[in-house]
């Protein structure tokens, strides 16, 4: 240490640990804010009130009328449904099924002080977000630029940039920032033997947020991430490909901050392209094993007018 051979900490500098800590608080406070709706539900439901099975989003509009309609218990189901707005009107006969239940006192003390707590959280978080969209301006077109990457919205892309620190330069590759954020396979082995892959302890906020990014991207139409995450999930497993596209998002975030340049895409038959030998003989071999004769004619490249 005296001679200066260890390598420092990373510490960014004052303002980015300042928006690393309101970016760690908004994600505590949204999974808050999740959990205290799940306790909502469980009251719904040990009061026989199946509204989640006919509403998509039981704290929308429509279904925060009927909570509170609830809440107050002095409306019949016929009329707690009717608060139904816009397309959800033409569910309102499987509303007045859903909300015949047992609603006591007991049910709307509960879903009181519960909704008043999650109106309190969802007013924090709504400050937090303007605290934090107005200490990020200065990095706006590095947000931006991990924006192109598919499965990462704007939220994300300002947790990530918090958290990475600003300077990508104290990476000296894309494998050092993996490993740093512990998304990069382990490496135990001894007398030839591989006895561990599982991967290292590294940042648990960034961890957490890719991974659910990468859930994310494998929903994406038509690109190169989803093609990957299928391909991978095949073989091993859907946590698994989780993990290794929230590795390629690494690689990706890295270069768009190295290089200043937003995401290219590659495509969702990227892997048939450059393997398109391989794929013709496996399908011609299936073919072949159905009992058809298959004989493969490529079909001529027609010129284009310019």
């Amino acid at each position: 240490m005296r001679w200066g051979l260890l390598k420092p900490s990373l510490i960014p500098p004052k303002p980015i640990r300042d928006l690393r800590d309101l970016c760690r608080y908004r994600k505590k406070l949204t999974e808050q804010a999740s959990a205290e709706k799940n306790r909502i539900q469980k009251v719904l439901e040990d009061a026989n009130i199946k509204l989640a099975s006919v509403v998509s989003s039981v704290f929308g509009v429509s279904g925060r009328a009927m909570l509170e309609a609830l809440m107050q218990g002095e409306k019949s189901p016929e009329e707690t449904a009717d608060l139904a707005k816009r397309k959800l009107r033409s569910k309102i006969p499987q509303l007045v099924e859903a909300l015949e239940g047992r609603v006591n006192e007991h049910h709307r003390f509960l879903m009181r002080m519960q909704m008043e707590h999650l109106e309190y959280l969802e007013k924090a978080i709504a400050q937090l977000h303007e605290r934090i969209d107005e200490k990020i301006k200065p990095y706006q077109h590095e947000v931006e630029l991990i924006c192109t990457t598919p499965g990462i919205d704007t939220v994300a892309a300002q947790h990530i940039f918090a958290e990475i620190g600003g300077d990508i330069s104290v990476f000296p590759s894309e494998g050092h920032l993996a490993s740093w954020i512990g998304i990069c396979p382990g490496n135990n082995e001894s007398a030839g033997k591989r006895k561990s892959g599982r991967t290292t302890r590294g940042n648990r906020w960034l961890k957490s947020l890719l991974v659910q990014c990468a859930h994310g991207a494998s929903r994406t139409k038509g690109t190169y991430l989803k093609a990957f995450y299928h391909r991978v999930a095949a073989r091993r497993g859907k946590k698994r490909a989780a993990l290794a596209v929230a590795h390629k998002q690494t690689a990706i975030i890295y270069h768009e901050l190295s290089e200043d340049k937003p995401y290219q895409e590659l495509g969702e038959n990227f892997f048939d392209r450059i393997n398109q030998k391989a794929l013709e003989q496996r399908l011609v071999r299936r073919l072949r094993s159905l009992g058809y004769r298959v004989d493969l004619h490529p079909e001529p490249v027609t010129p284009q007018c310019s």
